[in-house]
């Protein structure tokens, strides 16, 4: 289509949600184009090409966009927050970027306030949502094994990701505690799966699969997208959302990769930018109809910011383990998911089984907590360490309180002049005793896996980039930005699709949930075509 032609409808955002609502809604032959701040990622430019795939992880590959600092990232004031922002900016989003461990929400985190007495009901359910995981499980090319008794029946399509020695240990250490654990779902092929060769173990997989075995959406969704009609314009950062004089999306005002402003205007706008992103656009698009940001009657836009505090216990065994040499995440934990008041905290965690890190990434953060020491001693040290090293992650539940939030910074702008987000973040008594918990367990099992040396990370609560709750949905206009099917209460062909969307936040990885999400809030779109907007 001619540049800046009036479209059906315009998604913003290529990451998990805008493509699989994308690839969702090419079916309906509507005219559809996806603004993409990012570039379209080339596997040969991945880290893992080369032996210096570990120091790019600090740069260039970096998770946060404040360090990474490329000419497509904006940057996020994140100083107020004991968590830092993580994020991925490309064709892909933080597909390109995250571990590919894959666990859906559990039924009863759509049910909290029912359940606990606290938070809030989602408007939708796991029933509902399940044969969009299923689809979605299908486009990603999911691994893993059947009958897990912590979740409702679902089928992996491939096997699960190999124990390896790290995760035998593990798996022997539950054992004998006799606590719950499962090999994991994960989005990494351990066969071929419709054009993707399988993981031959590069190493760790954050920054980026050279060898196409991980699934990110730019070789999953957008390929089929494409074919089907979609339009994909990379390098087009959008400013705003405007209105018409009916007070309806009137299409998005957007900078090309040279600077030069333009207007897109469209009948439905989707927005996809994740849970900061997303509230960074709409509080920048106030105009004298939303003073206080765009679909933001309620006052919630930017509120309820939810990150899934991520302590870690790690340790290191009197044998040479797994290391680098396979992808990061084998099994889980869900011993201590659902709520038991005698722990002194509602809801609960996962606990997650790492195989160790890399050769320059063990001296860098081993260094850093004073655990290698400079001098005579310094060799030995490092021997005792590397490719020994064993690490539990806590993924805790994080509850919504609306003190954590997404605003404007008054002064930091990105390189088009637009107002950067600032994140007020602080922990909830709750999720603190949730985390000590977390982390006794943890070290119960690193001593029953026989670790030494352990040491637990309390600090940055290693910034997962789970962006959450910041226009959550909900029936009731006043507590709510979006209806149950991703539709603005305030405007009414303005869409929502991400993470942002979030009610409350689990204890789990969240890309399969925002993708089954997306998948739903396309379908109630179709199913709705004649009365979209009535």
């Amino acid at each position: 289509m001619a540049r800046n032609e009036m479209v059906d409808v315009l998604i913003i955002g290529s990451g998990a949600s805008g493509a699989a609502v994308a690839w969702s809604l090419a079916e309906t032959k509507m005219r559809i184009l996806c603004l993409e701040q990012g570039d379209w990622m080339k596997p040969t430019d991945y880290p893992s090409n080369g032996r210096d795939w570990e120091a790019r992880r600090y740069a260039d590959f970096d998770i946060s966009p404040n360090r990474r600092k490329r000419e497509t990232d904006y940057p996020v004031n994140d100083d107020n927050s004991v968590m830092k922002v993580a994020m991925f900016n490309a064709v892909g989003g933080g597909t390109t970027m995250y571990t590919a461990h894959y666990p859906r929400m559990h039924p009863s985190d759509f049910r909290v306030k029912s359940l606990d007495g606290v938070a809030d009901d989602w408007p939708v359910d796991y029933r509902t949502l399940e044969p969009f995981f299923a689809e979605n499980d299908r486009m990603m090319g999911v691994s893993g094994l059947a009958g897990d008794p912590a979740y409702p029946p679902h089928q992996p399509l491939m096997p699960p990701l190999p124990l390896g020695k790290t995760g035998t240990r593990y798996a022997k250490a539950m054992n004998r505690l006799g606590w719950h654990w499962w090999p994991s779902d994960s989005t990494i092929a351990t066969t071929d799966y419709e054009g993707r060769a399988k993981c031959i173990n590069l190493g760790h997989c954050t920054p980026g699969c050279a060898q196409g075995a991980k699934a990110s959406t730019d070789i999953t969704y957008w390929p089929q997208a494409l074919r089907a009609g979609v339009e994909l314009r990379t390098r087009c950062r959008v400013r705003e959302i405007t209105l018409n004089e009916h007070g309806m999306a009137a299409g998005a005002i957007y900078y090309d990769a040279d600077g030069v402003e333009h207007f897109q205007p469209a009948e439905v706008v989707i927005v996809a930018c994740n849970g900061i992103g997303t509230p960074r656009l709409l509080l920048n698009s106030a105009s004298s109809r939303f003073p206080n940001g765009l679909a933001n009657s309620s006052g919630l836009v930017g509120k309820n910011l939810m990150l899934h505090p991520w302590p870690q216990v790690r340790g290191y065994v009197d044998e040479r383990v797994d290391g680098d040499h396979a992808p990061m995440l084998s099994i889980w934990s869900k011993e201590f998911y659902e709520t038991d008041l005698s722990r002194g905290f509602v809801r609960g965690y996962t606990l997650q089984f790492a195989r160790g890190t890399g050769v320059v990434n063990e001296a860098i953060t081993s260094a850093a907590v004073g655990h290698l020491p400079w001098g005579a001693d310094h060799h030995r040290a490092y021997r005792d360490k590397v490719y020994r090293r064993v690490q539990v992650g806590v993924a805790c539940e994080d509850l919504p309180e609306e003190h954590n939030r997404v605003t404007l910074d008054p002064v930091l702008k990105d390189s088009n002049g637009i107002p950067a987000a600032k994140i007020d973040y602080t922990l909830s008594e709750n999720t603190a005793r949730m985390m000590e918990h977390g982390i006794a367990r943890a070290t119960d099992i690193l001593t029953m896996a026989g670790a030494k040396d352990l040491y637990t990370s309390r600090t940055l609560l290693n910034s997962p980039g789970h962006l959450l709750g910041t226009a959550r949905m909900g029936n009731d206009p006043e507590r709510s930005v979006v209806n149950a099917w991703g539709r603005c209460h305030d405007v009414k062909n303005m869409f929502i699709v991400d993470g942002s969307i979030w009610v409350t936040s689990g204890g789990v990885n969240p890309t399969s949930t925002i993708q089954a999400l997306a998948l739903y809030v396309a379908d109630s779109i179709k199913q709705r075509l004649a009365t979209l907007f009535d």
